[in-house]
C-alpha cells in the first residue's frame, strides 16, 4: 500500500503542536483594520485551534 501524500496547502497554514493540537493563523488581520476594535485586532493575533473532529480528520494529511 503507496504512502499518502501530505497536502502542500494544508500544511502551509496548518501547524502542528507536541501536544497534538493543531493550529492556524486567523484572518483579516492585515490591513483594513481601522473599523475594527481593540478587542477585535487583539485576538486575531492570537492562533486559533482546530475542533477536535477537524483534528482527528486533517491530522494524516499534514
Amino acid at each position: 500500500m503507496p504512502k499518502q501524500k501530505t497536502h502542500k496547502s494544508t500544511s502551509k497554514v496548518l501547524n502542528k503542536r507536541n501536544s497534538g493540537s493543531i493550529t492556524y493563523k486567523k484572518s483579516n488581520g492585515n490591513h483594513k483594520t481601522a473599523k475594527d476594535s481593540s478587542k477585535q485586532i487583539r485576538q486575531r493575533r492570537k492562533a486559533g485551534t482546530l475542533s477536535k473532529g477537524n483534528v482527528a480528520r486533517l491530522k494524516n494529511v499534514i
